[in-house]
């Protein structure tokens, strides 16, 4: 593990510890509340009628096995990269390839299908605030009936922009968007609760426990985010205790929200009249309690929402990417990080273009379904992998320990399962065909090129471990003048017996000083 941080300071591939706790929580809560609080809540409710307050509360019970699982492994594992670096450390290269693939897809298309939205939501707040809207022509895509989306392009370049300049101006700037949302979350609970009515709570739940489920497996996507905060791994100052607060801490936090705005609404309107609605919870407001000025600042916070869905997410593809570059499955002069902003600022320029491109041109709204696989999928092998280092590792120090495992990972990987069960049939397949071709570029670049064959004494410990025994003749790391040790902080230990940077030399377990 020791070798690991070591491997991530050296040759300018070391990004910038710089976030911290209360930061980190917000770009939780940044990533998972926007569209889904904002749209979804409407969906839900049309098929669980009341009862979405409790398909809410079971989605986050859903969510949450997963998210233990991530707490423990973003905490023993503090490296960018999220569940493609943790597969690496339990699956080997191979897996970790397949999940870093998924995880391109699944971040990528997310990022340009939320510009999209963005652009869409902005209309919506002109229309409501000042009467106006943007021309089809550049507004909408070609097969919507427009040029291109200009307004999906100015976002998308714009958060590139934010992105390049450095992970503490981002955060920063999450911050702010966080409390403006939260702030239009509670003027609709307080505007809600004030002219709260119980007539619309009966029939409490008109389908039964299929409405919940059901309704439960839409809304599941709402809670999707809070996985973004581990791609932040490495550039956490305090990560062993960070980490963990602020994925549980987002999930908490964005639970409680959607609760009392999922009562909230339904105390003073009924599931028909948010259910065909784009923006529900105005219509709640309009309908239900006859505010019908209210709907700008909904439409206003909507914006803001989708605007720190998109900063988080692409921040999160940008780590991802960078991972898989610096460990040589994807050209590894990408993995650079500029010595003035402390960022990977050539990756996140290329992607940039790359996904504005896409926004502009494409309508993305048929395949959120492949979105959804994807994370589902990650899911999984991030369980997978918990359960794994407790048998293979397990005097690793671990800052932060899932409780009752393997039982507690099992069941999140029972529930992934069972979500994934439930999409179409064209998702997986079209889910299969990037996996074969990610198994190709693998097969025909990354194989050839990884650290693991290329650089055998630069490769994390753990990497040569899942993969083949480390060669006893292999050279040793460099002498402490060349190990910075960037990770050094109160609770974190080297593992016992491993290489520390030092030849012939290993740390004992316990807490450093």
């Amino acid at each position: 593990m020791r070798s690991l941080i070591t491997e991530t300071a050296q040759e300018g591939q070391g990004l910038k510890k710089a976030v911290g706790v209360t930061q980190l929580t917000a770009m939780g809560v940044g990533a998972i509340i926007g569209t889904g609080i904002f749209v979804v809540i409407g969906k839900g409710a049309g098929i669980a009628g009341p009862a979405v307050i409790l398909s809410f509360l079971l989605a986050a019970v859903a969510c949450a096995f997963s998210a233990l699982s991530y707490a423990e492994l973003s905490s023993s594992i503090p490296v960018s990269g999220s569940a493609y670096t943790y597969t690496y450390a339990t699956l080997g290269e191979v897996v970790a390839w397949i999940i870093g693939w998924d995880l391109i897809l699944e971040y990528g298309v997310s990022v340009a299908g939320i510009a999209v939205g963005w652009g869409g939501n902005l209309n919506a707040f002109l229309d409501a605030a000042f009467g106006y809207q943007l021309p089809d022509a550049i507004a909408k895509s070609p097969s919507d009936g427009g040029v291109f989306n200009l307004p999906a392009v100015f976002i998308v370049l714009a958060i590139t922009f934010l992105l390049v300049r450095g992970v503490t101006e981002s955060a920063r700037a999450n911050l702010i968007m966080v409390v403006i949302k939260l702030a239009v979350l509670v003027f609709f609970l307080v505007v809600a609760f004030a002219n709260f009515g119980t007539g619309n709570f009966k029939p409490f739940a008109p389908d039964g426990t299929d409405g919940v489920t059901a309704a439960a497996a839409i809304i599941f996507f709402a809670f999707i985010g809070f996985d973004a905060v581990s791609t932040g791994s490495e550039e956490a100052k305090k990560p062993g205790r960070d980490l963990p607060i602020a994925i549980l801490g987002s999930l908490g936090i964005c639970t409680l929200f959607y609760v009392l705005t999922a009562v909230g609404a339904i105390g003073i309107a009924s599931p028909d009249q948010m259910k065909d609605s784009d923006a529900p919870l105005a219509a709640a407001l309009d309908q239900g309690a006859g505010i019908s000025w209210a709907a700008g600042i909904l439409s206003l916070g909507a914006v803001v929402a989708i605007t720190s869905v998109v900063l988080v997410i692409f921040y999160g593809q940008t780590r991802i990417f960078f991972a898989m570059c610096r460990d040589g499955l994807m050209p590894q002069r990408l993995a650079t990080v500029n010595q003035r902003y402390g960022t990977p600022a050539k990756l996140t320029i290329g992607l940039g273009v790359l996904i504005a491109i896409l926004a502009a041109l494409v309508p993305l709204g048929t395949i959120v379904e492949l979105v959804n696989i994807g994370t589902l999928f990650a899911f999984v092998l991030v369980n997978v992998g918990v359960i794994i280092l407790r048998r293979t590792r397990p005097e690793m120090p671990r800052p932060y320990r899932v409780p009752w495992s393997p039982v507690l990972p099992i069941i999140g990987v029972a529930f992934a399962v069972y979500l994934m069960s439930d999409l179409p049939w064209e998702t997986w397949v079209r889910f299969g065909v990037w996996l074969l071709i990610g198994i190709l570029i693998y097969a025909l670049y990354g194989y050839r090129n990884s650290r693991l064959r290329t650089e055998p004494q630069s490769t994390p410990v753990w990497a040569r471990d899942q993969d083949s025994p480390a060669d006893p003749n292999t050279p040793a790391d460099p002498g402490p003048s060349a190990d910075p040790d960037p990770s050094a902080e109160p609770g974190r230990s080297a593992e016992p017996g491993e290489a520390t940077g030092r030849a012939g030399s290993a740390e004992p377990g316990g807490d450093r000083p």
